[in-house]
């Protein structure tokens, strides 16, 4: 809800005997295996459906596969294997469901719960909350169990709930309409011996309270007991530290249902879980963890010859004729020739390290929304676009802040609590780039490699939230740093290589946090000086040739506010005019509205003012050029309104009337004559 979160895959650890191989023979997903496999799970044998459903799980992980499943009706094939009497079909199948709605998408989430997936579900969570029969499996299955079922089960039927919930907003409702919460509770209440099904429950239960007033009814003091139980659990793994992080997003969520004496220090005890998440260098975790499974790892080998060579040796003594030049089957042989047989199925350490980056991406996706104001409804902003001449427009024009930022602020609460938990200068130390020997690690041992994506979503989340930060608080939270090296720092990020960065989340990221922290030296009148001239524009050629639009908008936003302290400077005129050429091109050739409405709000800022700026506007033909563009960006913003959001539109109005007032304004400069503008 609201988020798009990475999505865990079930392993499946085994296979049907010939049915694995007639999965992979061919390429169209359209032919045998899907109608053979579905077919399967309707086999009265218990073994069979479970192999059956193990193999669909496996094949949904690719997304190829899943049409071919869903023209055959996936979800009414194994919807009702939930609450089959097997309860080894019950996780495998659950498993499959998961996969499917992992890999799907919306569209097929939304395709699961119109063909009533909640049904079953809600069922199976509810007998796996009150325990199931363990008499249901077979003896042999007793005999060889090494695991709870129970859990095992109810953690896929978890993930299951938390993919559907966060696409479909049907699923939340039957979550609420049923009492799940209960449920999902007593899973989290397991965390003393199951972390890893407290981390689904928590999973889905922090989408679940996401703007979701109607659950809040159900949270009542032995709920908000159970969170608090979690969230100050003493174990220090770092799947346990991901477990408090989600858990204190979830009492975020909820914190309407806090009593407001109690608020104050709720949110202090969230930020000192985040602050302790963050304190935790990610890179120095990666190097360690790696030669901690090392060592393991070598131990396990070592062990394992030791048992063979035991073997070995007493086969010798067991039979004077046995060649001891032959290997006994079975054995060392195939450890030698598969290293890989002795890697542990779970791999605890890369675990670990996936679990605190995924706790400090989440601790920052929650700072960050938590420095964001509630967002205006629909009525208000239709009321901020159809006000004629406002005095919203008065306030806003010429501030050189640029239209596209909305004003922020932190309640008293969170800015005693961040600055409490040193929040801002831990965000600051984790805008830096990752370990270089972490990243070289990562790179040569190919199950650990996705850890670099997670590392630079971090390092991406924390620009994003410094970005906010700058723009809700005050410099002092900052441990220190002034804005001249925090500019300086951003600079050395986007020009420390010899090529301009090209991953477009981490251009956009930096480039909010540049433009933030350049617009806050603006308003306060300290000139920078970390962005050269010459590096300035090199950012603004790499940025214009971005596909995102976010990207365009804060480059042409840096370019404006540079600008507008140019102009107050002496003998500029000839910086402003090549700055006044650009953004003139780009709002007159950008395909995208909001790039140009935001190349003309920067046009405004630096031409406002100042004897330098009036010379460059003559020399360029600003004012004709202005005029030319007026009926033209009026026609695309009628051809427009369907493409873009309430909020956009109502930035591009006040542009439109700047636009207009702007005209009017370089017209008085020129003292030429009052013109009939065309109302817009």
């Amino acid at each position: 809800m609201g988020k798009s979160r990475g999505r865990r895959f079930r392993q499946v650890p085994f296979s049907p005997a010939g049915l694995e191989q007639r999965c992979h023979e061919g390429d169209d997903p359209d032919e045998e295996p899907a109608a053979e496999l579905l077919e399967k799970v309707q086999h009265p044998s218990a073994e069979v459906r479970e192999y059956a459903c193990a193999s669909i799980s496996k094949l949904l992980q690719e997304q190829q596969a899943i049409p071919a499943f869903l023209q055959r009706d996936v979800v009414r094939c194994l919807g009702p294997l939930l609450m089959d009497y097997s309860l080894a079909v019950r996780e495998t199948a659950a498993g499959a469901l998961r996969n499917l709605s992992a890999c799907g998408g919306f569209e097929v989430c939304d395709d699961m719960v119109s063909k009533d997936i909640m049904t079953p579900l809600v069922a199976l969570l509810k007998e796996c909350s009150t325990g199931l029969d363990a008499n249901q499996l077979s003896p042999e299955k007793r005999i060889e169990m090494d695991k709870n079922y129970i859990e095992d089960i109810a953690n896929e039927a978890i993930n299951l709930l938390w993919n559907v919930c966060e696409c479909s907003s049907t699923a939340v409702h039957i979550f609420n309409k049923e009492g799940c919460l209960e449920a999902v509770l007593l899973y989290m209440k397991k965390f003393s011996t199951n972390v890893d099904l407290a981390i689904s429950a928590a999973n889905c239960l922090q989408a679940v309270t996401e703007d979701n007033p109607d659950l809040l009814y159900s949270f009542n003091a032995s709920s908000q007991q159970v969170l608090e139980t979690v969230m100050l659990c003493p174990e220090s793994t770092m799947k346990h530290i991901l477990l408090r992080t989600l858990t204190a997003g979830i009492i975020w969520n909820i914190k309407g249902t806090i009593p407001p004496g109690s608020l104050g220090s709720m949110i202090n005890a969230i930020l000192k879980i985040f602050s302790e998440s963050l304190a935790i260098d990610a890179g120095e975790t990666i190097i360690r963890m790696k030669e901690a499974e090392k060592n393991r790892l070598k131990l396990a080998v070592e062990g394992e010859t030791e048992e063979n060579m035991s073997d070995v040796t007493e086969n010798c003594v067991l039979s004077e004729d046995y060649d001891l030049e032959e290997m006994p089957k079975g054995k060392v042989k195939k450890g030698e020739n598969d290293i890989f047989d002795f890697l542990p199925p779970d791999q605890r350490e890369l675990k670990e390290v996936t679990a605190l980056l995924m706790a400090q991406q989440t601790a920052l996706e929650i700072i960050v929304n938590m420095c964001c104001s509630e967002d205006p409804s629909d009525d208000e902003w239709e009321e901020l676009s159809s006000s004629d001449e406002s005095d919203f427009m008065e306030n806003s024009y010429n501030d050189g802040s640029g239209l596209l930022m909305s004003p922020l602020c932190l309640s008293d609460e969170v800015n005693s609590a961040f600055l409490n938990n040193l929040i801002p200068k831990k965000i600051l130390e984790k805008t830096a780039f990752p370990n270089s020997v972490a990243l070289d690690i990562c790179m040569h041992n190919p199950s650990w490699k996705p850890l670099i994506k997670k590392l630079n979503a971090v390092q991406c989340r924390a620009l994003t939230c410094l970005q906010n930060i700058l723009l809700v608080s005050d410099m002092d939270c900052l441990g220190g740093a002034s804005l001249q090296s925090i500019a300086q720092h951003l600079s050395q990020l986007v020009f420390a290589k010899m090529e301009l960065p090209t991953d477009t989340e981490f251009l956009e990221a930096v480039t909010s946090a540049l433009r933030a922290v350049l617009q806050t030296m603006a308003s306060k009148n300290i000139s920078q000086q970390s962005v050269t001239p010459e590096q300035l524009w090199t950012l603004c050629e790499a940025g214009m040739n971005s596909s995102s639009a976010s990207v365009k908008v804060n480059i042409v936003s840096i370019l404006g506010i540079s600008g507008s302290i140019l102009a107050k400077g002496q003998d500029t005129a000839e910086k402003l005019k090549v700055i006044g050429k650009f953004l003139l091109e780009v709002a007159m050739k950008e395909s995208s509205l909001v790039v140009a409405g935001e190349a003309l709000d920067a046009l405004f800022d630096v031409f406002a003012d100042g004897k330098e700026a009036e010379k460059a506007a003559v020399e360029i033909r600003l004012l004709p050029a202005l005029k030319e563009f007026q009926p033209v960006f009026k026609m695309r913003m009628r051809k427009g309104k369907g493409k873009y959001s309430t909020d956009q539109l109502c930035v591009l109005d006040n542009v439109k009337m700047n636009l207009r007032r702007f005209i009017a304004y370089q017209e008085t400069l020129g003292k030429s004559p009052t013109c009939n503008n065309e109302e817009l």
